[in-house]
This record gives C-alpha cells, sequence and structure tokens, in this order.
C-alpha cells in the first residue's frame, strides 16, 4: 500500500463497538484477518454491542 492517501485507505467496522477504523501498516500482511479497531475490544469481545 505504498504511495496511498489516507483518506483512501480501506476501512472496516470493528465487530465490538461498531466503530469504523481504517487500515494500518502493522496489519499489512493479515488485514483480511483484523476484526477488532484495538487491543481493548480484543479484550471484550465477550461484549459486543448490537447495532
Amino acid at each position: 500500500m505504498k504511495n496511498v492517501k489516507k483518506g483512501n485507505l480501506p476501512t472496516k467496522i470493528c465487530e465490538v463497538c461498531t466503530l469504523s477504523f481504517s487500515w494500518r501498516k502493522k496489519w499489512e500482511k493479515d488485514w483480511e484477518s483484523v476484526k477488532y479497531c484495538s487491543e481493548k475490544c480484543k479484550k471484550n469481545k465477550g461484549n459486543i454491542k448490537e447495532i
């Protein structure tokens, strides 16, 4: 993902907090498997909000 402007990065919806989050360099190799926006949400995955 070189030379891509911040506004054009792929986004996903966090399964816990239902907020949108953008692609990050640290997720480059496993973006398809990323489900949570943060470690906090990953730890609280049992508390999934209803949409």
